[in-house]
Formats: C-alpha cells, structure tokens, sequence
C-alpha cells in the first residue's frame, strides 16, 4: 500500500524546534521528490519546501533559513527541521509527492507554536 505518514509535531514555544518526518511505503516514492506543505486554521495549504530527488532543495520565503528539508535515502524518509519557530508557523503539515500515479499526500502533522 502506497502512504506518506508524518510524525513530529506538536507544542513548543516560540524560538523553539521540531523535527517532522514523513515515512514513505512503497517503491514508487523513492523515485521522485517530496514536499512539505502546511495549512493555518481558516487558510489555504501552501507549499514550505521541497527536496528532488537528486537532493536539491528549495524553500518558501517565510521559512527560508530557519528551515530544513532532507532525505534518508535507504529509509526514504523525508525530513523538516524547523528551528527559531514562530507562532505564525502554527499549522497542519503534510508532506507530497507527485508521481506518474498521481499525487500523494499524508494525513498531516499538527504543529502549534506559543508565544
């Protein structure tokens, strides 16, 4: 059965970190990139960061230098290490990936940041 499964969130103060995993089953994720997205009570999803397959990476102007996006290949789990958290990055995250397929998402992650 093909899934994305992330774990990780949770509550932590502002200035903190977290570190969200998304776990892939089936071979069919290791061929392709993945994404981070998140989407804040009452608003839409929107992307945060992504890593291609070959390892690039890019980030969402809101998260860039405080985020971190990478990928353990022989698990094919994808990371996000998120540092110097805000109260604005309170939100679900949900990792992707589009595949010849279709497009695969997780459940989500909650993860809440007090000030």
């Amino acid at each position: 059965q093909r899934q994305l499964v992330e774990s990780g969130g949770g509550l932590v103060q502002s200035g903190g970190s977290l570190r969200l995993s998304c776990a892939a089953s089936g071979s069919i994720f290791s061929r392709y990139g993945r994404a981070w997205y998140r989407q804040a009570p009452g608003r839409e999803r929107v992307w945060v960061a992504s890593i291609a397959r070959g390892g690039a990476t890019r980030y969402a102007d809101a998260v860039k230098g405080r985020f971190i996006i990478s990928r353990k290949y022989n698990e094919d789990t994808v990371y996000l290490q998120m540092n110097s958290l805000k109260p604005e990055d309170t939100a679900v995250y949900f990792c992707s990936t589009e595949t010849n397929a279709g497009t695969y998402w997780g459940q989500g992650t909650q993860v809440t940041v007090s000030s």
